[in-house]
């Protein structure tokens, strides 16, 4: 169904080709996974499926690339569009209408289909992917996740025969994931779609693959195999990979239940040993497990940097371990919300909502689409204001405090970081951050250094991968130094190397005093970096507790490593590898 014939695609002003000698065939009715670090070509091996690839990005394509049997080079994205459904990473910016039936029909009135067709596909294809509560709503008024389940359904409806989809479950909760993996599923057994599919939360979908494709390096030759065998090899792999590579299981395990059924040895080896505790809330120690001083990371550029402009935080009544208790936390926090209540037209985003940030804590905020997350991130930054409740950043209420003095106490890193990024390369970002933040010149690049290494000032925002915009972002924020730093969805589009290098970033800055608060529907990162999980449904907090106590006992929201080896309480295998060392 696609078949790449020694692909090469050279980007206009580049040195060397982004991808080459990319030589592989996805079957008809298969789904194959593409895999690989951010910045290796996923995006580019797409857009060369459905034609964007030269035609609409420029650049240079040697090779070929046929659909169905049709010619990329030859056929525009247009004369493709009847074979070829796509969704990037980017919902929002293929968005042609304004409400989510609408949206779901257009494809279809662009083919000329009956209207007693179109009316059938856009009721199942609510149905399919939960959305018939939303299908009258502006699509602007949708969270990310919604919004990236509509652009899954406008490229349904049409029924093509062939899916390209970038990083479909990137801002999906949990159980959405997997409602949609299951309606991609169901279209690859019963009818014989063809899906090729980039993702980076590989313990979502690797289980779901019938081949995996692996892209190891920028310009390196794929690697095409089964999804165990290409796991073995791959630079990155999900946790229970990871976890059945340090156990030695052969064949790697690639599920939960698969893992489970060999786990009995390692959790008697386990057996007597206690998980290295998930940090404790600076604010809010966990029951029975004292505090413990933060361990410094090497000291590094970021670790001098954040040092030299840290907060600083006086406890006005330290604990005996020289924390904050809970009872005082309001009044030495960093962030203090009471209340809270934001009314959006006829929705109620967020009710009665409580939540103090002590300094130096990191809280994960956590829920299903639409459960306003980011609505509270935004009235923390001043974005939204309160229908009734009352929020205070820094002892100021942030919607009535002037930017430039806002930016010095809290960042906000969104969703879509080109609402950040104005400038033509990124020399000129950093530059203008620095000035903003009245810091030193070179501030900025420094850090775009250490979270992007090779990213070189001449290139332009807009030719990064999403991950890599999403990281100049927050080196952009992060210029500032602010005592409290927002970050909404912030491991989107990043593999599991950039999202080692973020935690080790968040780490260093929790360390110095910052307070972190990040919305997230990744449940690895929350167990591997926050204090606290802050659970919200439907606009009210319904659990709000250590990281182990609350995604522990959740079955939507406890990490691979947790549902392998429970009951024992453990949540990452970096706790296993040290518990066994």
């Amino acid at each position: 169904m696609i078949r790449f014939e020694d692909v090469s695609v050279t980007y206009d002003g580049a040195a060397e080709p982004t991808v080459r000698g990319v030589d592989f065939e996805v079957p008809e009715g298969e789904l194959v996974l593409l895999v690989g670090p951010s910045g290796v070509g996923k995006s580019t091996v797409l857009g060369a499926v459905s034609g964007l690839v030269p035609h609409f990005t420029g650049g240079t394509l040697r090779g070929r690339v046929t659909v169905a049997g049709r010619d990329t080079r030859t056929h525009k994205p247009r004369e493709l569009a009847d074979v070829v459904g796509t969704v990037g990473q980017d919902p929002l910016s293929h968005f042609v209408t304004d409400t989510v039936e609408d949206e779901l029909a257009y494809g279809m009135e662009s083919l000329g289909l009956a209207p007693n067709v179109m009316r059938r596909r856009v009721e199942e294809t609510l149905d399919l992917l939960g959305l018939a509560g939303l299908r009258d709503r502006p699509l602007a008024t949708l969270s990310g996740g919604q919004q990236q389940r509509v652009a899954i359904g406008s490229v349904l409806t049409p029924h093509p025969r062939v899916l390209v989809l970038d990083e479909p479950t990137s801002a999906l909760d949990p159980a959405a994931a997997e409602e949609v993996l299951a309606v991609l599923q169901r279209l690859v057994h019963d009818l014989g779609t063809t899906v090729l599919m980039a993702e980076h939360r590989l313990e979502r979908v690797v289980q779901y693959a019938d081949q995996v494709v692996l892209l190891p390096s920028p310009g390196a030759a794929p690697v095409l195999g089964a999804p165990a065998d290409v796991m073995a090899v791959s630079p990155v792999f999900p946790p229970v990979v990871d976890l059945g590579r340090l156990a030695g299981w052969t064949p790697l395990p690639l599920t939960v239940r698969d893992a489970r059924r060999r786990a009995a040895s390692l959790r008697d080896r386990l057996a007597h040993h206690v998980p290295r505790p998930a940090p404790s809330s600076p604010g809010v120690p966990s029951p029975g497990i004292p505090s413990r001083p933060a361990v410094p990371h090497s000291p590094g550029v970021l670790q001098r940097l954040f040092r030299r402009a840290a907060p600083t935080v006086t406890p006005e009544h330290p604990t005996a371990e020289g924390g904050v208790s809970a009872s005082e936390a309001g009044a030495a926090a960093v962030a203090d919300v009471r209340s809270l209540a934001v009314r959006r037209g006829r929705v109620d985003a967020l009710r009665q909502v409580d939540l103090a940030v002590a300094p130096g804590e990191t809280i994960a905020l956590m829920g299903r689409n639409g459960a306003g997350k980011s609505t509270l991130l935004g009235a923390l930054v001043g974005l939204v204001e309160p229908s009734a409740g009352r929020v205070q950043v820094g002892g100021a209420p942030p919607h009535r405090t002037p930017p430039r003095e806002l930016v010095r106490r809290v960042g906000l890193v969104p969703q879509e970081p080109r609402d950040l990024l104005y400038a033509d390369t990124v020399a000129a970002e950093c530059a203008a951050a620095d000035r903003d933040a009245g810091a030193p010149p070179g501030t900025c690049r420094t850090l775009v250094s250490e979270l992007l290494p090779g990213i070189t000032d001449g290139i332009h925002p807009r030719d990064l991968s999403e991950g890599q915009r999403l990281t100049l972002a927050l080196a952009v924020v992060l210029t500032a130094r602010p005592p409290l730093l927002l970050l909404d969805e912030p491991t989107r589009g990043l593999d599991y190397a950039a999202k080692a290098r973020l935690v080790a970033v968040l780490r260093a800055l929790a360390a110095e005093g910052h307070a972190i608060v990040l919305a997230t529907h990744d449940v690895e990162l929350a167990a591997e970096l926050a204090h606290r999980v802050v659970l919200l449904a439907d606009g009210e907090v319904i659990a709000d507790g250590p990281t182990a106590d609350v995604v522990v006992s959740s079955p939507s929201f406890a990490p691979q490593v947790t549902k392998i080896l429970a009951p024992q309480p453990w949540l990452t295998t970096a706790q296993v590898r040290e518990a066994l060392a």
